[in-house]
């Protein structure tokens, strides 16, 4: 056997190897003219089959939708927006105190909080009647004379009407400090001929406020990137669907910064306490709005699906709002287990079918389709329209935390005084304002910088797209407002 020449080598593993393979003139796999994978360790000889369709795993993500369904969005030119809501038309307290009820009749003292520093006329005058109460126990007296103001408490001089068996003690269940008590009044009485009768109050109205916050966001691409084309066919979280090249990223930054414009006006709280960045202010949010001016409903067994449910924790919220401005229909934006805990209450109540069993669509019929769900309701003078809120079940956003178990949120508009423009205007309870002017629009505001992509500002080689909004949250008559809230 001819020795080795120098040079050339005849491992197994080398091309020299290889001289079996026979070339042919088709893209055709015979017997003798492939390479393995372990053949070739510089490249492979087979590309791998690519899907060009990207798979929608978690179906739509973004999570806007819901101020849209609830509100409207209206521009402003100002740092601030102001608005007035009216008060109360009657007379009530229910912080009173009596340090000195008596034990016989009498005249007795009433403390009431004082009109403040402004020096108003207080709201109770001589004459007027009123009804007193410690918890349900009740008494009606009259007021006699105003007492004296000090330390911010204004005190009143009452005579209880009926002193033949009762007096503000005995009928109060006889404590000898009575706090806190309710009273509202009722009316007047004045003697024949009396002179100076009456009380004159100015109509009361309490004025609220947010300002504007600025959002921004930026997607950066290099020219390297952009001149190297990958397809990528999406479906997006709009409904459309088509190809994307490298700015299947700045697509889905567009969303997600579309969802921090939401986001950040229900979850915004304004600076406090030892916050010190003086350009920094925050703003108040929905949420942080309703735990301030709303109601807060946090019954254990209310979206708990492991305790009892019933109709009566839902009368419950029902008697809270005729205490206040009692809206016809209001909407339930609602997590999952709360939603389906409704679900089981009203099924409870149903008389259709057998144990509260509904039956949905072709015609009701029993042997078609079973619907579990209800979408509305109406109980007590109250219509309900309930639907869930994918913002409280999304694992990346409040899904994640499940402190907050839903709102209820009013229908309609609101009449306010807009003390920008002068005049009283309809606006829905919760509605959103953006900056905006003949000279700038800040409602969603988007523009390209850098050398890439046709658009030449500056030497950098990449394209930097900007995103900014600047806007804020109207929430206004709050006390229609419910929030849920899980228990700790």
């Amino acid at each position: 056997m001819a020795a080795p020449v120098p040079g050339f080598a005849t491992s197994p593993s080398t091309l020299a190897n290889l001289a079996h393979l026979t070339p042919r003139p088709v893209k055709q796999l015979f017997g003798d003219n492939y390479l393995s994978l372990a053949d070739m360790t510089w490249t492979k000889q087979f590309l791998p089959e690519v899907y060009e369709k990207e798979v929608e795993r978690y179906g739509n993500r973004t999570i806007t939708g819901f101020l849209r369904m609830v509100g409207a969005e209206m521009p402003m030119a100002s740092d601030q927006v102001v608005w007035s809501e009216q008060g109360r038309l009657h007379i009530a307290y229910d912080t009173a105190v009596s340090n000195s009820p008596g034990s016989t009749a009498g005249t007795q003292t009433i403390g009431l909080p004082s009109p403040g520093a402004d020096l108003k006329v207080p709201l109770l005058g001589p004459g007027m009647t009123i009804v007193i109460a410690k918890g349900n126990v009740t008494n009606k007296a009259y007021v006699t004379s105003l007492g004296s103001l000090s330390g911010g408490v204004q005190t009143y001089n009452i005579q209880v009407y009926d002193t033949t068996t009762r007096n503000l003690a005995t009928a109060l269940q006889g404590a000898t400090s009575l706090a806190p008590l309710s009273l509202f009044v009722f009316g007047s009485e004045y003697a024949k001929g009396s002179a100076n009768a009456g009380n004159s109050i100015d109509a009361s109205f309490t004025t609220f406020s947010n300002k504007p916050i600025i959002l921004r966001d930026k997607y950066v691409v290099n020219g390297s990137d952009v001149a190297q084309i990958g397809w990528v066919e999406v479906t997006t979280e709009i409904g459309t669907g088509g190809y994307l090249w490298y700015l299947k990223s700045e697509h889905e930054s567009r969303i997600r910064f579309e969802d921090y414009l939401e986001m950040s006006m229900v979850e915004a709280v304004p600076a406090a306490g030892a916050f010190t960045n003086p350009a920094i202010s925050g703003t108040q949010g929905l949420f942080n709005a309703l735990e301030n001016r709303g109601l807060v409903f946090n019954d254990p067994a209310f979206g708990n699906t492991s305790a009892p449910t019933g109709i009566d924790q839902f009368d419950d919220l029902l008697q809270e709002l005729d205490k206040q401005g009692a809206i016809e229909e209001n909407m339930l934006f609602l997590d999952r287990a709360t939603s389906l805990s409704i679900d089981n209450m009203l099924a409870s109540v149903n008389s259709y079918g057998v144990g509260g069993t509904s039956y949905g669509v072709f015609d009701n019929s029993e042997d078609m389709a079973l619907n579990l769900g209800f979408s509305g309701f109406r109980r007590g003078a109250y219509d309900f329209y309930k639907t869930d809120w994918k913002y409280l079940n999304d694992s990346t956003t409040r899904g994640g935390i499940s402190d907050i178990k839903g709102v209820l949120v009013p229908a309609g508009t609101s009449t306010v005084y807009d003390q920008q423009l002068g005049q009283n205007i309809s606006r829905p309870f919760l509605h959103i304002r953006y900056r905006a002017s003949e000279a700038d629009d800040r409602r969603l505001k988007s523009w390209v910088t850098g050398s890439v992509g046709g658009n030449y500002t500056s030497d950098e080689d990449k394209m930097n797209v900007h995103f900014l909004s600047e806007r804020t949250i109207c929430t206004q008559a709050a006390n229609n407002f419910v929030l849920f809230k899980a228990t700790a």
